[in-house]
């Protein structure tokens, strides 16, 4: 009896060894396993990486294919048209069959619908997996059949159907095949920048499969149980930090479950169960992104689409160098620049002000956390930017409108934080920290929009639309 070729691994971001049902299937068929990362970026187009997605992405390769060497079988690194790479790989290997991961990218969606069809015309076994999510976006629907655009019945239809699958353990060893296919140097494929500024990054991130689990244990450790009521403070230490990991699929969510249950933490109620929440809306993001692709570049609210932007380079560059005389504002994006990474919190209210207060198109903030966001996923950014902007699925109604001084005073309430990415405001008294011009410091600039005023304006402006 013949032996089965041998399987390629398509890898993109499941860049991982534990809990990887495409490698765990190839691994089954007892064929050798050639796992290959092509980079094809501009098949992702109009939202190809940016620029701190592919800094995380170099390293991260670099731990795979670490892990890949270890375990028997060497990572292949091709660049190129996808499906071409892939068929000239099988020509060159043998191979029977090509195992992947399933991603829910509007684009990637429609690609690997065609390179599906392609090879299995081709007689390829092929097959695709959930690897990403704790359910597909298909496997829950409202009562007539439709896709949740709420997220509160979306989580409980989940709970409902059932999120607990147990993770798959990783391979044993994996059979290579007799001849290793040419490959590139992951720094043939110039993912790190040309001028290195990635200082900031390199002090706050580690990426790999081994340091995701190194965060979610020290997350388990100190900051789990007191979730719930410490997620909101940018001023201390009280998030995961996983949203990278998880992003490009070092660590998976049935991982993390399964973890926080082994911790011996309830993940019905208390912290745990906030944090479980937060798995929960990444899986509403995926599954309005899937239900609704036009989203990434038009509100999902149609009536947004009449809504009177303002246009101003000015105020849009002041806010992306956080310089618009807001403290908390100026801080959380001070964060973002130094790190590659911005507190949730911090998030919505950066959006508000974009938004709202200077009322500049939500695509402006969505494109600057794209390129600027270690973290950066189309479905999370969609979704998080059309919630602030009041015109995507859950929405904040329009007319709430944060006041990032009162968000400050409330989440920051000794000033650490703005402190802390503000050197020019580390000796203000705290009672003026958050106020806009921070109580008219020097060698820090007076605020570029009236808080009251704007937010009315806003209101004014979405009155214009309301009824159409």
């Amino acid at each position: 009896m013949a032996h089965p070729g041998p399987t390629l691994v398509w890898l993109r971001r499941d860049l991982r060894l534990a809990d990887q049902p495409a490698l765990h299937a190839a691994a089954a068929r007892g064929a050798p396993v050639i796992p290959v990362f092509i980079h094809a970026p501009e098949e992702e187009a109009p939202w190809q990486p940016g620029a701190a997605s592919n800094w995380w992405l170099h390293h991260s390769l670099q731990a795979m294919a670490a892990e890949f060497e270890q375990a028997g079988s060497p990572l292949i690194l091709r660049a190129g048209p996808s499906l071409d790479t892939l068929r000239a790989l099988i020509a060159e290997t043998g191979a029977e069959a090509v195992y992947w991961n399933r991603l829910y990218d509007p684009a990637c969606v429609l690609r690997d619908q065609d390179i599906k069809a392609g090879l299995r015309a081709d007689g390829l076994d092929v097959h695709s997996f959930n690897a990403a999510l704790l359910l597909e976006p298909w496997e829950v629907e409202t009562g007539q059949g439709r896709p949740y655009r709420v997220f509160s019945p979306f989580w409980k239809a989940c709970r409902q159907h059932g999120i607990d699958q147990d993770p798959l353990p990783a391979p044993g060893a994996l059979a290579a095949p007799e001849r290793k296919p040419e490959s590139l140097t992951i720094e043939q494929l110039e993912l790190l920048p040309g001028i290195d500024w990635a200082g900031g990054l390199r002090a706050n991130w580690k990426p790999g499969e081994v340091a995701a689990h190194e965060r979610l244990q020290g997350f388990l450790e100190h900051t789990a149980r007191d979730y719930g009521g410490t997620r909101d403070r940018p001023d201390r230490d009280g998030t995961s930090r996983l949203s990278p990991h998880l992003h490009f699929g070092e660590i998976s969510p049935r991982q993390i479950l399964r973890a926080l249950r082994q911790a011996g933490l309830d993940t019905e109620h208390g912290g745990a169960e906030a944090f479980v929440r937060e798995l929960g809306w990444r899986d509403f993001a995926h599954h309005v992104l899937y239900h609704f692709p036009h989203t990434p570049e038009r509100p999902l609210n149609p009536r947004f689409e009449a809504f009177p932007w303002r246009e101003s380079e000015t105020d849009l560059g002041s806010w992306q160098r956080g310089r618009t005389g807001v403290p908390v504002v100026d801080a959380a994006m001070a964060q973002l620049w130094e790190t590659g990474w911005m507190h949730n919190r911090l998030r919505m209210v950066v959006g508000s002000f974009l938004t709202k207060n200077l009322r500049l198109h939500w695509h402006h903030g969505a494109r600057w956390f794209w390129d600027t966001l270690v973290d950066a996923d189309l479905a999370a950014n969609t979704l998080g930017w059309q919630w602030a902007g009041g015109c995507g699925a859950d929405a904040a109604p329009y007319f709430r409108v944060f006041n990032p001084q009162r968000q400050g005073e409330q989440y920051d309430p000794e000033g650490r934080f703005v402190r802390r990415f503000l050197p020019a405001l580390k000796n203000i008294e705290t009672r003026y920290i958050h106020a806009p011009g921070a109580g008219g410091a020097r060698n820090y600039p007076a605020p570029i929009v009236d808080l009251k005023a704007s937010r009315q304006a806003a209101l004014e402006a979405f009155d214009a639309i309301k009824n159409t």
